[in-house]
This record gives C-alpha cells, sequence and structure tokens, in this order.
C-alpha cells in the first residue's frame, strides 16, 4: 500500500541525456558529480526513501502529528527516520561545504528530493524548509548568524521555517502587522500571530531556526516596511550549546484535509516578553531576503506535483495489473485484469507521460541553476538565470496542477476501491490538493509569468525558449516512422499556440492589464504543455539515437511510445488553451459582479 520503488532508469536518462549532467560537473565546484558518483549516490537514496520513509506514509496519514500543551510531536517512526536521514548526510547533500555540506549540483539534489516526495510528503516537508531558511541566511545573514546557525542547519541537526503568512496577512504581504522592538543590543523583541507555519514545532530536531517577517517601529507602510529576523526556538549560547527557551510557541496545528503527520502550526511570538530575535541583513529589505527562500520552496513544490504524480502511477498500475474485473473488450471467457481495457491504458499512459514530461522539465531547469550559479562566463550565467527564471511559475504551477489530476487519474484507475482509505491511492489526492497553493497559488505564479517574466521583457527570453522548440522539432522532422511525424506535428502545433499567446501578451499587457490576466492561468497551463511536449521529443530523439545505435534495452522503444502519447492526446490542450488566452478575457470581464 505505501510502496515506493524510485523510477532510476528514468531519472538518470533525464540525468545524463537531457540536463547534462556531464556538463553540470564540468561546473567549478561540481567536480564530484560524476556519473558513477551520481548513479551511487541515486542508488542509496532509493534504497532509504523506499525502505524507511515510504513505509512510514500510510501510518503516518492516520495517525498525524500531534499537539498537547505547546508540545507537537510527529507520528511513530517519523523521528528515527529523521535521525538515519541526518546520520546518512541527505539533508547536507547540496549544502556549502563551508558549513558542513556536501556541495553537489542542484540537479542531484532535485532527483534525491524528488524520492524524499514520492515516498513521503508530509516527512519531506521538513528539509525542504530548512533548506530554503539556509539559503536566505547564507545570502543575507550575517558572519556571526552564519558561524551560529548554519552548520548545524545544513547537517539537519537544527531544522528550519518561513514564518510569513497572518490571519489578516495571506498572499498580501503588506499586510503583515507583527512587530519587531529594538533592544538596544542588537537583539529584537518579535510580537506577532503567524499561521501555516509547516513544522512550526516538532520532536525530530533539538532546535528550530525560525526566519520571521516583521516591522520595526519606524517600519514604512506596505511590503517596504518588511524586515527579516532569526528567531530560534531555543536560544544558542557563545559556544554553540542551547540555552534557554525562546518566547515562540505553537499553540495549535491544523486539521487539514491531507499531509497529516506534517504539523502545521499557529506560533505565537511575545505572548511573555516577546520572542528574542536578530535582524537578518538590512532593515525592511525582508521581504527581498525571503523571496530567496520563496524562489527555492516553488522549485521544490514543483517537485511535490512530480512526485506525487509518480506515486499515484505507480500505486495505479500495481492495481491494474492485480485487479481482475470484466472482460476483455473484443471478447473473452472470462475476467482479465483491468490494465487490459483500453480506458485504464489511456489513463496510465496520461500519468506515466505526463510524470516523464515533468520530471525532465524540472531537471532542466535545476541544471539551469546550477549553471547560472558557477558558469565561469557571465553571459552564460546571465542566459541560464533568464531560463530559470522564467520557468520557476511554470515548475511550481503546471506541476502542481498536474500532480493533482494525476492522483485524481488514480483513484478512477482503482474505481470503487479508490475512494476507500486503505488502497492507499486517495491519500496521494488528499496530499496533493495543498501543492497548488502552497508558496502562492497557481493564479499567483502565472502572474508572475505573464507580467514579471514576459510582459516587462517584451517576450524576450520566452521568444528565445521558443527558437530552441524550434530547433527541436526541426530535429525531429528529420527522423522517419509515425511517431515521429505525429510528435513533430504537435510540438509545431504547441510551438505555434505558445508564441501566439505570448504575442497577445506582449501586444496588450500594457494597455488592458484585467483582460489580459483573465488568461494567466491558461497561459500557464499552455507553457507548461507545451514545455513538456518539448523535453519529451528530445526524449524521443536521443531514445532513437540509442536504438540507431544498436542498443536493445527496450527503455528506449517505450521513451518514444511514451512521447507519441503525449503528442496525440496531451498537446492536442494547447490550441483551445492559446483560444482562452487570446480571446476569453472580455467575456469573463463582461459578467456583471451581481451574477456572482
Amino acid at each position: 500500500m505505501s510502496s515506493y520503488t524510485a523510477p532510476l532508469k528514468d531519472m538518470q536518462f533525464v540525468l545524463t541525456e537531457l540536463a547534462g549532467i556531464d556538463k553540470v560537473a564540468a561546473l567549478p565546484g561540481y567536480e564530484e558529480a560524476s556519473a558513477d558518483v551520481v548513479e551511487a549516490i541515486l542508488g542509496e537514496s532509493a534504497k532509504f526513501t523506499g525502505g524507511v520513509l515510504a513505509p512510514l506514509n500510510f501510518s503516518g496519514d492516520v495517525e498525524g502529528a500531534q499537539w498537547a500543551e505547546k508540545v507537537v510531536t510527529v507520528p511513530k517512526g517519523f523521528k528515527d527516520a529523521y535521525r538515519q536521514f541526518v546520520d546518512n548526510g541527505w539533508n547536507a547533500l547540496s549544502g556549502n561545504p563551508e558549513y558542513g555540506g556536501q556541495g553537489l549540483p542542484k540537479v542531484v539534489s532535485a532527483a534525491v528530493q524528488e524520492m524524499w516526495k514520492s515516498s513521503n510528503m508530509a516527512f519531506s516537508l521538513c528539509p525542504l524548509l530548512t533548506l530554503g531558511a539556509i539559503e536566505a541566511l547564507e545570502l543575507a545573514g550575517t558572519d556571526a548568524q552564519k558561524a551560529m546557525y548554519l552548520p548545524n542547519m545544513v547537517s539537519g541537526t537544527w531544522t528550519g521555517t518561513m514564518n510569513i503568512t497572518e490571519p489578516q496577512a495571506g498572499s498580501d504581504l503588506a499586510a503583515i502587522r507583527s512587530r519587531a522592538v529594538p533592544q538596544g543590543d542588537g537583539t529584537y523583541r518579535i510580537f506577532g500571530q503567524k499561521i501555516f507555519i509547516t513544522y512550526g514545532d516538532h520532536d525530530m530536531a533539538e532546535n528550530t531556526i525560525h526566519l520571521v517577517l516583521a516591522r520595526t517601529p519606524d517600519a514604512p507602510e506596505g511590503v517596504k516596511g518588511i524586515s527579516l529576523f532569526v528567531v530560534p526556538k531555543f536560544m544558542v549560547k557563545p559556544d554553540g550549546s542551547l540555552g534557554e527557551r525562546n518566547d515562540a510557541y505553537c499553540v495549535s496545528i491544523e486539521h487539514k484535509l491531507g499531509i497529516h503527520a506534517s504539523p502545521t502550526c499557529v506560533m505565537a511570538l511575545g505572548d511573555s516578553g516577546g520572542a528574542i530575535g536578530t535582524l537578518v541583513g538590512k532593515e525592511n529589505h525582508g521581504l527581498k531576503y525571503m523571496f530567496v527562500m520563496m524562489n527555492a520552496a516553488r522549485f521544490a513544490v514543483g517537485l511535490e506535483g512530480l512526485a506525487i504524480g509518480e506515486s499515484a502511477y505507480q500505486h495505479a498500475v500495481a492495481y491494474a495489473r492485480d485487479r481482475v474485473q470484466g472482460r476483455a473488450i473484443e471478447g473473452s471467457a472470462s475476467g482479465v485484469p483491468i490494465i487490459q481495457h483500453p480506458d485504464i491504458r489511456r489513463m496510465l499512459m496520461l500519468m506515466r507521460s505526463q510524470v516523464e514530461a515533468m520530471r525532465a522539465l524540472a531537471y532542466s531547469v535545476a541544471a539551469a541553476h546550477d549553471a547560472a550559479a558557477r558558469h565561469p562566463d557571465a553571459a552564460e550565467r546571465a542566459q541560464n538565470q533568464s531560463y530559470v527564471d522564467l520557468m520557476i511559475p511554470v515548475v511550481k504551477g503546471w506541476s502542481t496542477e498536474t500532480g493533482n489530476d494525476l492522483a485524481y487519474l488514480g483513484v478512477q484507475v482503482h474505481g470503487g476501491m479508490g475512494f476507500i482509505e486503505e488502497t492507499g491511492a486517495a491519500q496521494f489526492m488528499r496530499d496533493a490538493r495543498i501543492t497548488t497553493i502552497y508558496e502562492g497559488t497557481t493564479g499567483i505564479q502565472a502572474n508572475d509569468l505573464m507580467g514579471r517574466k514576459i510582459a516587462r521583457e517584451g517576450g524576450a527570453t520566452i521568444k528565445a525558449v521558443l527558437g530552441m522548440m524550434q530547433q527541436t522539432r526541426a530535429e525531429v522532422t528529420k527522423q522517419a516512422g509515425t511517431e515521429f511525424v505525429a510528435i513533430a506535428a504537435a510540438l509545431g502545433r504547441g510551438i505555434e499556440a505558445l508564441q501566439q499567446a505570448t504575442d497577445h501578451i506582449v501586444a496588450n499587457y500594457g494597455s488592458d492589464v484585467r483582460a489580459v490576466a483573465v488568461g494567466a492561468v491558461p497561459f500557464l497551463k499552455l507553457m507548461g504543455i507545451v514545455s513538456g511536449g518539448w523535453m519529451m521529443a528530445r526524449a524521443a530523439l536521443v531514445a532513437q539515437g540509442k536504438i540507431a545505435a544498436g542498443d536493445a534495452d527496450p527503455f528506449f522503444p517505450a521513451k518514444i511510445a511514451t512521447a507519441h502519447f503525449y503528442a496525440d492526446h496531451v498537446m492536442a490542450a494547447a490550441a483551445g488553451l492559446a483560444q482562452e488566452v487570446v480571446q476569453g478575457g472580455m467575456s469573463a470581464l463582461s459578467l456583471d459582479e451581481a451574477m456572482f
């Protein structure tokens, strides 16, 4: 029920053939990420996630995190699993070696994190927030803050959180009211309440380091008056040992649709005199620093969509192979496994093809992130950073929306048994639901993509990406076979639809932003689908090259068949989505508010 087997074959294919791990390993500082080292890391991660984390997924969901007297405890087995997680060095995988990290590339970390999330999403949320907090402190923390907190956070001995949301301030961060009062000794006393704080308290680690947004007394109104503070659960003494308990407590945990094993905390700061914190970076610059955490988290949440899609697919395939129900459509004397029914196969292929497309896109973005950080040529760094910035909202928004769709399909493949909790299919659907909301809803990602990433620069980066897609299409058209004819045609139609929608945004965003914004989410889905089709076309080309070279591995014809299915079934939506973007604005805005 809670089994998980990491798809190592496809992961390694994507890393090697599409993300270019050899090029990443050639970047300064990443020399140790050789093919054999990466293969060994993935293999060990597969053992840990399949053998330790996956067995806790269902039981953790049933038991859930518990709260009593301002103390949170995690489900049975989680604490021991986290100890193994830290002892085996998984939290430190991509960490800065200066603070005890292993310094491996983001693209390797992305593959490993996918396994964490597929095997046990609720567990994986704890290191997700810690890694984001580490990035923010590395960017803006003082030398003293880095020395005090980062070694233990990188190892995972201490965990980290993001304390952003307040009851009156969800996505509207300008409405934040938490106060930070200077004490004259370099510290501040923080007062306020934060909600929806993932792993705001738990018993897996000895200390939790909160990064908190608050306002100083003279701060200007709005987002320009927000500062960032580091507030530890236990104060840290100069020698690194833990001191007194800070005035930051979890006063309740939420009762949620899914991810029951992950405590979602209401945090009270300063109920007994003020939570002691220190300023991170410059006063009133907190939002800028917090977005470092948020961008890292948005990519990681996109991986959650991919990961849950993979798990839902694995469960659905296993069930479809075993479940005998109905006769074959062409007639049979007795019942057959449901995997023989055409509609079941259609659903399974929808799941498989989109999982593979999401994985390829996410890993390509992670590899570009590595190049943006380490490439010796400034122009290459800038080009890769532009690609990353463009694609982060796509990875986050499209992958999580698709992950929800695939979890839904997983339940449907199970039929009536999918509605029964014991099969495990329903948990994926419940757990997936939060991913389209975490770190900014799909609408927020879509507005960011349309406004900041396309309209603001006149579509320069996306036009460059469209050019790369056209190059792939030209290569596909040179291949023989009905599969490649279909892939080339579908990719061509997808590129045309994406170009049409992009031109509409660039031409009209400045003059009629409300009408254009109606099409933001359809545009994000369009870009995700076409980008996924581009990646699948690239994968099919590589697979064909392997076959032509004499490789008889059945993985390669299966990859071509999956790309063909994606072209026929998933890419078909591109034209309709483009029409929504171009023509849907005025019809939506013409409705009178009284109609709602």
